[in-house]
């Protein structure tokens, strides 16, 4: 899986699990030694944020990324 962090905003995430959509990539993690993407971050599940957490978005480790195609990735959580 070769891609640009910059080619995963207009992906959208999907649960392989349960088809649950999780939303479009915010943001992306990486390691800025090796330049490797460490994980995704998507739109968090506003029901269950706290209200304590600066953010709302949910962090998906590459691990868990099972496919990436033009339009989707599609994650193993």
């Amino acid at each position: 899986m070769r891609s640009s962090g910059l080619d995963f905003n207009k992906k959208e995430v999907i649960n392989i699990n349960n088809g649950k959509k999780l939303g479009y990539v915010q943001d992306v993690n990486a390691d800025l030694k090796s330049g490797n993407i460490t994980s995704i971050l998507v739109p968090g599940n506003y029901k269950f944020i706290n209200i304590f957490s600066d953010s709302s978005l949910v962090e998906i480790p590459w691990e868990k990324i099972t496919c990436i195609g033009e339009d989707v990735i599609l994650v193993d959580i």
